[in-house]
């Protein structure tokens, strides 16, 4: 786009920080969210909405509209409208305008507006946080990376529950509170992440030793997905180690924010340029 055109101009304001226009705009923004999320908590009290409702409720719609407009600037301006709008910052800044139009419809829709929560995560870019993005990166691949094991982790447990659940359904039955087989396995989730309600208790001595087994395979399960992450995120760690390269003696293995290298002494790159910058949207 040309750089003198209104398109450019707003595209700099919107969506970068490294003018004072742009970082006061993002500032702005953040402002606004945190504002419109203390109105969304007030409207849940009863005691504020019987006096304040409509004022509330008038301040909210000003948000909403706000929020509109700022999400059509931001597909005018940017140069890949449909990257944005299929990125996580444009899905987020969708989602986030959607619950007050969908409350004229659905009574009570207005309060899924917290996901506006989210776009504060654009502090970490207004503050040039970038390190702490490279480590929610680092985290985010790990997740990833696990997801297989995490599933088959998952599905594993889906089919002791739903054995368990079928157990105690035919030893405990209806006369004990086990009155269908979904029920009991909503007992056998509860008692197998030992959160315990005590809504459903075995009365039977083989009901009692199933539960207190369930118990047992409840604490050693917990551990799983625990190891599963621990060891994809050290993996994803030293292989981002292997990144950071001396570029005097050429040797890796530093931390992610060190400055020198630990063989040579030799400076390094600033820690903040070597994060790769993942949103599409903010490309020119």
């Amino acid at each position: 786009m040309p750089r003198n055109s209104l398109r450019h101009h707003l595209y700099v304001i919107i969506f970068g920080t490294h003018t004072k226009a742009g970082r006061a705009f993002d500032i702005a923004l953040i402002v606004a969210i945190i504002a419109s999320l203390l109105v969304l908590i007030l409207e849940s009290l009863p005691n504020v909405m019987s006096r304040w409702s409509q004022e509330l409720r008038y301040i909210e719609y000003s948000f909403t509209a706000l929020f509109t407009i700022e999400y059509l600037l931001r597909l005018y301006c940017s140069p890949k409208p449909k990257s944005y709008a299929t990125s996580f910052y444009g899905v987020v800044d969708l989602l986030a305008i959607l619950p007050t139009y969908l409350a004229l419809i659905f009574p009570g829709a207005s309060f899924m507006g917290v996901i506006r929560l989210l776009r504060v995560m654009r502090i970490f870019r207004v503050l040039k946080l970038v390190r702490y993005l490279q480590d929610s990166n680092i985290l985010l691949r790990s997740l990833l990376m696990a997801r297989r094991k995490i599933l088959i982790f998952f599905s594993t447990v889906g089919i002791l529950v739903t054995i368990f659940g079928a157990l105690i359904f035919v030893i405990e039955g209806p006369d004990n509170g086990f009155t269908s087989i979904p029920k009991s396995i909503y007992w056998a989730i509860v008692t197998i992440t030992t959160v315990g309600y005590g809504d459903m208790v075995p009365q039977t001595h083989i009901g009692k030793a199933i539960a207190s087994l369930t118990m047992l395979l409840g604490y050693s399960i917990l551990a799983v997905p625990t190891g599963i992450i621990t060891a994809e995120l050290s993996n994803e760690m030293n292989a981002h180690k292997e990144l950071v390269k001396c570029p005097n003696c050429n040797r890796s293995g530093h931390d992610s924010d060190a400055m020198h290298c630990k063989h040579c002494g030799s400076e390094l790159a600033d820690p903040d340029l070597r994060v790769v910058r993942q949103d599409e949207d903010l490309k020119p």
